[in-house]
Formats: structure tokens, C-alpha cells, sequence
């Protein structure tokens, strides 16, 4: 099993290298994607990312999680949000991004290692909360990466659908 990469090991494009000023309107996000869609997660709530080598069913866990893996000892359980965010259910996942509110912990299955970048403030797109609330329950909004839209994940709404308590 390959290490788990360090956050400072992440791809970080060139403008966030160079010493992009980062004042009170920026904020530092994990951009990863799922189905061929982008989402972005404040970088404050992303531990690690590994490689899963293999998925344990567990019986009785709630619909969102697949199941367990071994991460160095740890039992980490694994959130395939594919289904629960519409987005392309086709081709296997072989990497997951641990993302951790207070003590609560999972494992994020995703398609491709996550860049880490610093966005302003200005790139967050206003939306119909409502609409986008039914459609992904655990995304908050839009952010404009570059060219690119990226859907910004609500971690505490993420960890509730993870425990049963939410959807």
C-alpha cells in the first residue's frame, strides 16, 4: 500500500505558489473529483488522502457508506457520495480523502488525488439555496475555480448523512 500523501505533498498551482496574497477574503480549499464533477472542501476539515487498496462491508451501516478500510491501523469508514450528489456512478474509485469534523472522521471515495488551492472570496457564486439544497443535500454553494465550477461540500451536513441523522 502506497503512504498517504501529506497535504503539503497535494499539486498546488503556480498562482498559489508564487505567494498569492491570502487576506481575510480568501480561504484555502481541497478541490477533488467525483463522477467527473469538481467539489471543493475547506482544507481545514481534510486530514489526509490515500490510496484504498480494499472496501470491507459492514452490514447495518447507513446508505451513504460502502463500508470499512484499514488506514494504517485506524478503521476508516468510506462515503461513496456519488449517488446521493446525481453525479456519474461509472468506474472505480481507488482513492479517498479523509475529511473530519471535530472527532467524527470519513473516508471520501473520489476519482482523482485533490489539488489544494486558495480562492477569494469573490469566486463563491450566489445560488438558489433552496434548489441546490434538494438536488445535493450536503453542498453548499459554487465556487468559480479558474474556468471551472466547483460545488463547495457542507462538512457538518456531510457528517450528519454520515451518521443516519440527516436525508
Amino acid at each position: 500500500m502506497e503512504p498517504a500523501l501529506e497535504l503539503a505533498q497535494l499539486p498546488m498551482p503556480a498562482s498559489d505558489r508564487a505567494g498569492r496574497a491570502r487576506g481575510a477574503g480568501s480561504s484555502r480549499i481541497c478541490l477533488m473529483s467525483l463522477g467527473g464533477e469538481l467539489f471543493a472542501v475547506d482544507l481545514r476539515h481534510v486530514r489526509e488522502v490515500f490510496e484504498v487498496e480494499s472496501v470491507t462491508p459492514v452490514p447495518g451501516l447507513p446508505a451513504i457508506l460502502v463500508g470499512v478500510a484499514n488506514l494504517r491501523g485506524t478503521v476508516m469508514p468510506l462515503a461513496d457520495l456519488r449517488p446521493s450528489l446525481g453525479v456519474s456512478s461509472l468506474g472505480e474509485q481507488k482513492y479517498a480523502v479523509v475529511i473530519r469534523q471535530g472527532q467524527q472522521q470519513v473516508g471520501i471515495l473520489i476519482d482523482t488525488v485533490p489539488e489544494i488551492r486558495t480562492i477569494q472570496s469573490d469566486e463563491y457564486v450566489a445560488t438558489a439555496s433552496r434548489g441546490l439544497a434538494e438536488a445535493r443535500p450536503f453542498v453548499s454553494g459554487l465556487a468559480k475555480i479558474e474556468e471551472r465550477m466547483s460545488s463547495v461540500m457542507d462538512v457538518p451536513k456531510l457528517m450528519a448523512c454520515v451518521e443516519g441523522t440527516a436525508m
